[in-house]
């Protein structure tokens, strides 16, 4: 009877121990299942950071490589257009010389004319004198025009003063000769002119 009791208790004690074992075991599986799904979501969550960083990459590259595009191109317009305006400026300026160039070729005929002439001296002033005009109506065309000189009072802004004349007829610091005569475009001057000035003692004392 004490045997039969002993062999039950011992066979619900190894039960108990198969049971306990059994239930580690599935613990232990279950931990291990978790721990894996855990590696298997970081490496998910790893590799979708790679595919982002992968697809941002590639972004920035695409507009990196469309800026240098953009860039060229705008380098390549600008280069055109400054190419352009050099050619422009180039045959606007050789318009504009052919032009005057054109209107003083008669004065160079009429020269050439008076060279060849075998008339007085009387008949080579006259025709000089007659260029000279011709020459003045030209450059009257081309809004040209002489510095006032003799009789104005001396203008250091378009006068140029190679010596003075003592005279007390005529108001000090006046333009009693010209040596050369000055020209403006429009109120532009071209060159000033070389004048002799009134040097008047008299006006001085006063």
């Amino acid at each position: 009877m004490f045997r039969r009791r002993n062999e039950k208790m011992r066979n619900s004690e190894e039960h108990l121990a198969v049971v306990e074992h059994g239930e580690n075991a599935a613990g232990e599986m279950e931990d291990a299942n978790l721990s894996g799904a855990g590696v298997t979501a970081a490496a998910e969550e790893q590799t979708a950071q790679s595919e982002l960083a992968a697809s941002e990459l590639e972004r920035v590259t695409a507009e990196r490589d469309e800026l240098r595009d953009r860039v060229a191109r705008l380098q390549a317009e600008f280069e055109n257009a400054r190419k352009r305006a050099e050619r422009e400026k180039v045959e606007f300026r050789d318009f504009a010389v052919g032009a005057v160039v054109e209107k003083f070729l008669p004065v160079l005929d009429n020269f050439e004319l008076a060279l060849k002439s075998t008339g007085s001296a009387e008949q080579l002033r006259s025709g000089v004198e007659l260029i000279v005009k011709q020459m003045e109506e030209v450059l009257k065309s081309l809004n040209v025009t002489p510095v006032a000189t003799v009789g104005e009072q001396f203008d250091p802004h378009v006068h140029e003063a190679l010596g003075s004349v003592e005279r007390a007829d005529l108001p000090d610091h006046s333009v009693v000769d010209e040596i050369r005569r000055g020209y403006k475009l429009r109120e532009k001057l071209l060159r000033p002119a070389m004048v002799r000035v009134v040097d008047n003692p008299k006006q001085k004392a006063e």
